[in-house]
């Protein structure tokens, strides 16, 4: 299967909720291509043998830097672990973001629950629908 891009992100509240879902889910991430937001990449790395791009922090940017990459069909999954109770000075962003994904079809977890799902259908191979976007890049 074509290695997969993948974005990383967490809110300040759920960081450390992202840096134990990349430690339990490491042997799967390892083997595509990561992207992160600015401090959440930097953690991710901390606390893993990950290694990833890393973005502008979101509220300067790396959500739309992200969501860049979804309107160019050159991401294939975030994972993206938001936090609902607390205002985010961004949240134009993170809701365009979101918006994105669902205009190009770009399966987005908001939450531990779906991470976990969709991380392992990474690694059963049901993200292979994603194969023929990567062809037509050649």
């Amino acid at each position: 299967m074509t290695t997969l891009n993948i974005a990383l992100v967490a809110h300040d509240r759920k960081k450390e909720e992202m840096i134990q879902f990349t430690i339990a889910y490491e042997h799967i991430l390892k083997k595509h291509q990561l992207f992160a937001t600015g401090t959440t990449g930097t953690r991710i790395m901390e606390n893993t043998n990950l290694t990833l791009h890393r973005f502008m922090s979101g509220p300067l940017g790396g959500d739309q830097q992200i969501g860049a990459m979804v309107a160019e069909n050159k991401m294939d999954l975030i994972i993206f672990f938001r936090d609902p109770l607390m205002a985010q000075p961004h949240e134009p962003d993170i809701i365009a973001l979101l918006r994105l994904c669902d205009v190009y079809g770009i399966p987005i977890a908001t939450n531990m629950a779906s991470g976990e799902l969709l991380v392992k259908a990474v690694e059963n191979g049901d993200f292979a629908w994603r194969n023929m976007y990567h062809q037509e890049e050649k």
